[in-house]
């Protein structure tokens, strides 16, 4: 009972400036009813207009300790968050400037605790890799058999066939890293479209090109390994596939601003306006509602990409789509310029 308090203070901000205005609204009504008492000689003892002063005076503490310090330190909290330099006080802050802004601020602790969010992808890519069980030795061994067989017939298309795959697979399945170099994503993709050659034979080009001889600063920065590739896949399987004529693969590589920009176009058979409506909605989703989907096939999709590069590097970065029916689709790729090694594993 000695440590209940007689006055409980109000949490949010918000609440407080009411209360600071109604208080006031209550101490001008006080004075103005002190005035009128003493005008009709009902105050004898001019010691009660000392009261509205001390309560001024109070409501003032009130208002600069309980309104005007809170506040200044969330604006501070908050130039230090538009700057880049910390999030984590907002959570700790124990006066909220509204309701709204204190829900606001746990749902966005949830999705950017990178420590949960890092650790679900990790585990997502686990049940893939034991969802795929491939032994990549008896893989490696089961084509390096089959290019032997072949160079001893003297079919040498047969046997680049299997070393450009054995290399894919070894890209793909070993050493399983966050980031890698632009130039090793490329010649994994290069490989890939090397493979897929066999098939379409000359209706299939690609051709890869860097916006103002940016390519040494380019393949230089590290981005999330097999980002490229899906896209080019998607590209082939879904618009190029199904195309009358000739096609054409254009990648074009430019660093502007901080940020690398990866644009994978096609002149494929393009999206529906529905379609892409609904993709680009998804896309545009924040990364932790993707966590638990994306069972697209033929391989890793665009949303499963998409989600990879928000949880590594943020929502500003991903994929954007457009795309015209019967002309092709356009797949921009937005990365922070990272040329540190960073944590590989």
């Amino acid at each position: 009972m000695a440590n209940r308090k007689w006055f409980i203070e109000p949490k949010y901000i918000e609440t407080r400036v009411y209360t600071f205005f109604i208080l006031s609204f209550v101490l001008t009504l006080l004075t103005l009813f002190l005035v009128f008492l003493s005008h009709f000689g009902r105050i004898e003892n001019e010691l009660w207009f000392f009261l509205p002063l001390i309560l001024l005076v109070a409501l003032f503490f009130y208002g600069y300790y309980h309104i005007y310090k809170p506040y200044k330190k969330f604006t501070h909290l908050l130039q230090l968050f538009n700057s880049g330099q910390t999030y984590s006080h907002f959570t700790d802050l124990k006066n909220p400037l509204s309701k709204e802004f204190e829900q606001m601020d746990n749902r966005l602790a949830q999705i950017l605790d990178s420590d949960i969010l890092m650790s679900v992808s990790k585990r997502q890519a686990q049940y893939l890799a034991l969802q795929n069980q491939i032994n990549p030795h008896f893989l490696y061994n089961t084509l390096e058999g089959i290019r032997a067989e072949a160079l001893i017939e003297g079919n040498h298309s047969i046997s680049s066939m299997c070393e450009a795959l054995a290399t894919f697979f070894r890209y793909t399945i070993s050493h399983v890293q966050n980031l890698v170099p632009l130039s090793q994503e490329l010649e994994n993709t290069q490989n890939y479209f090397f493979i897929q050659q066999y098939r379409f034979g000359d209706r299939l080009s690609m051709k890869v090109s860097f916006v103002d001889n940016c390519e040494n600063d380019a393949l230089r920065i590290r981005i999330p390994k097999l980002t490229l590739q899906p896209i080019v896949e998607n590209a082939i399987v879904h618009g190029l596939e199904c195309k009358k004529g000739n096609g054409l693969l254009t990648i074009n590589i430019e660093v502007f601003d901080s940020r690398l920009l990866i644009s994978v176009k096609d002149n494929g058979v393009g999206m529906e306006e529905t379609t892409l409506k609904k993709l680009r909605d998804d896309l545009s989703k924040e990364s932790s509602d993707h966590i638990n989907s994306s069972k697209e096939h033929g391989g890793i999709a665009l949303l499963n990409v998409n989600n990879r590069i928000k949880l590594l590097f943020g929502e500003r970065y991903g994929l954007d789509v457009t795309s015209c029916k019967g002309l092709g689709t356009d797949v921009t790729i937005s990365l922070p310029c990272e040329y540190k090694s960073g944590e590989d594993s």
